[in-house]
């Protein structure tokens, strides 16, 4: 026989609020995101290429796809874009999905483009530069 089940409130309204909480906190991160997806995607080439991570032939075709991956993750559902991060979800303890995301790009789709001649680094080390600049700009 089954036991009888019994809904815990205090826990709900718990999970409840962190979840609204956290939604809220992701919704502000994009909002930001948003009014500074230029200038960020232009500071993480320059850094991405001063620190030796990237060999580019151009640096501004790096910079328009970094500001092209921002604006897709801007309009992404969040399916598309827990997918995106799939592979990266446990790179470092508390990750920042944004951080997360322009590595993933960085990783799987930039280092196939044209004017990329290689990436060096671990993936750990790129997300580090990554979210460096991701936290000086969006809190």
């Amino acid at each position: 026989m089954g036991g009888d089940f019994h809904i815990n409130y205090r826990e709900e309204s718990l999970i409840s609020r962190l979840e609204s909480s956290r939604q809220s906190a992701w919704g502000r991160q994009l909002h930001q995101l948003s009014d500074c997806a230029d200038q960020l995607a232009q500071k993480l080439a320059m850094k991405l290429v001063g620190s030796q991570l990237i060999e580019t032939t151009n640096q501004r075709d790096v910079e328009e796809q970094l500001a092209g991956s921002l604006g897709v993750l801007l309009q992404a559902e969040d399916f598309d874009i827990q997918f995106a991060i799939a592979p990266l979800r446990n790179l470092v303890p508390r990750p920042n999905r944004i951080s997360l995301y322009i590595t993933a790009f960085i990783v799987e789709t930039l280092i196939n483009h044209r004017c990329v001649v290689d990436i060096f680094g671990t993936d750990e080390e790129i997300y580090n530069v990554v979210n460096a600049e991701v936290t000086n700009m969006i809190r």
